[in-house]
């Protein structure tokens, strides 16, 4: 994790207002951001190869008629850190207590960024690395993060667990893999319905430990702002300890042999492991014997970035800030953000919000986006085709990812778009078991990661990066895997406050079932330039 920013970021003083269909004024003046994106124009430019035939003057007539009648195709509205509020919001909470709300965001805008621009662009550079094939994003974490299950053990084993991770993947497709974490902010869920009911009493729905309490009482279902100041400061302490671990020596490839967490010790997954890692040991053995340093910074830290949905969109408009080097304004509550299936409307507000951050963003798809529409969100967001701003992430489902993802991928490539393709294979993947609890297949996701691959070799395309919801916690929330959870075993250990996620085990075996299939395709590439 980079800890230098390349230039300082003041404070966004924007109040914030949650009504957001009504059209507000901000109370300073916010500058337009014509180049958030790049400078440069698109480096593939669609051009036709057609001859267009000269009109004739009457035809010209016509033309010169009609495009004078014709309604002028306005340009993009000027961006503000608020000109999200004139767009229909959805997913937002109604708070009780305007005047408390508006005190609790004003404290936040006074707060320091939890992260800085320069680490953002590193961010950036590395995912446009991925969109060529040259990297492999590995991002994880947890479904929602909680105040309940928040300690140093849990964030330590869940980085680790990461750690390992990146290790298999990058022996196995011999190519850097970028290491971000669903941690740090992710808070906020979306709801399929903004109410709960049960036994005749209706409540709000839980929306994340930021919002509310997920007991089901009036007193916990009511939306309270203060809220956001403790997931400020939870955000803050766990990227205090992230970045201890990543540049303190904990990330030394040296201890590549310690990561094993104790509950996977003597399994399958965990010897496997450990006949890598003393692999990577002797490699690091002999690099020592022939005079390479193993002291230089690249072998003793690591990279790690933070990521998050940006849902609750006050709270984010309040970590926004503009970065003195650039002019540019990023939301720095996390390094990466991304608009969920329920959010990324194209009039909506947070595509609104998000066109005017300096961030890399993500895009969840899931098997309903039309091609035609994921090209124009993609032109919202990225007009000047940057590579490493744009995330595909999908989630469909293993038969509908072999039959909705190519033409994704066709869309996107005739519109000449520079994306990283992304495979999230937990969330079409949720089944309800017989007691009642939601799980994940573990065979589903897997089949989801083997559709996403194919797809992408039958299309030629580069496949980007998975993302996963994991944790390095010994649970039992997701059924099957080598170490083999059943239905049975789910109310054992099932700890998580949203969707089921994937053990530390499981997490270990998909990572070498990846690694497989990236070491196929380094392979099958050696043989074609053969």
């Amino acid at each position: 994790m980079a800890l230098a920013s390349t230039g300082s970021l003041l404070p966004s003083k924007t109040l914030i207002h949650l009504q957001s269909t009504v059209p507000s004024v901000s109370t300073r003046s916010a500058k337009h951001i014509s180049a958030v994106h790049a400078p440069e124009p698109p480096k593939n430019p669609i051009v036709s190869d057609k001859s267009t035939p000269k009109p004739s003057p009457t035809a010209a007539a016509s033309v010169t008629a009609a495009a004078a009648t014709a309604t002028v195709a306005k340009p993009p509205e000027k961006w503000t850190v608020d000109s999200w509020k004139k767009k229909k919001a959805l997913q937002l909470p109604e708070y009780p207590d305007a005047e408390e709300l508006e005190s609790v965001l004003r404290t936040i805008e006074a707060f320091p960024p939890l992260v800085f621009a320069g680490e953002a662009r590193s961010l950036e550079e590395r995912l446009a690395d991925a969109a060529m094939g040259n990297a492999f994003l590995l991002q994880g974490g947890d479904c929602a993060e909680s105040f309940k299950e928040f300690n140093a053990n849990n964030i330590r084993d869940t980085f680790r667990i990461l750690l390992q991770m990146s290790v298999v993947l990058m022996f196995g497709g011999q190519m850097p893999v970028i290491k971000v974490g669903r941690m740090a902010g992710q808070f906020a869920k979306p709801r399929s319905d903004p109410f709960e009911e049960k036994n005749g009493v209706k409540l709000p729905s839980y929306k994340g430990d930021n919002v509310n309490g997920d007991a089901f009482d009036l007193k916990s279902r009511t939306p309270d702002p203060q809220r956001m100041i403790r997931a400020y400061c939870q955000s803050a302490a766990t990227l205090n300890l992230l970045r201890a671990f990543a540049t303190g020596g904990y990330a030394a490839m040296q201890r590549v042999t310690q990561w094993n967490l104790d509950f996977t010790e003597h399994s399958e997954q965990g010897d496997r492991y450990q006949e890598l890692a003393h692999r990577v040991d002797e490699a690091l053995g002999f690099m020592a014997a022939a005079g390479l340093t193993v002291d230089h910074p690249i072998m003793k830290t690591t990279e790690f970035w933070t990521s998050h949905e940006c849902l609750l969109l006050p709270y984010e408009q309040s970590l926004t800030r503009r970065d003195s080097t650039s002019g540019l304004y990023y939301d720095c509550s996390a390094h990466f953000l991304w608009a969920g299936e329920r959010t990324r409307q194209l009039d909506g507000a947070h595509v609104e919000f998000l066109r005017g951050v300096a961030n890399p963003l993500g895009i969840k798809v899931s098997d309903k986006m039309d091609p035609n529409e994921l090209v124009k969100l993609i032109e919202i967001l990225n007009p000047n085709n940057k590579p490493g701003r744009i995330t595909i992430i999908t989630r469909m489902g293993a038969e509908n990812m072999r039959v909705k993802l190519p033409h994704l991928i066709r869309a996107v490539r005739r519109a000449g778009q520079i994306v990283t393709w992304v495979s999230d294979p937990m969330h079409g993947n949720t089944i309800k078991a017989p007691c009642g609890l939601k799980t994940r297949p573990f065979d589903s996701i897997r089949a989801e990661v083997r559709a996403f691959f194919d797809v992408h070799e039958q299309e030629g395309s580069h496949p980007g990066g998975v993302h996963l919801e994991m944790t390095g916690q010994n649970v039992t929330e997701c059924i099957g895997g080598s170490r083999t959870v059943t239905f049975d075993d789910l109310s054992s250990r099932y700890h998580t406050h949203c969707d089921p996620r994937l053990n530390a085990s499981q997490s270990l075996e998909l990572a070498f079932i990846i690694a497989e299939r990236l070491r196929k395709r380094r392979l099958g590439g050696s043989q074609q330039l053969k």
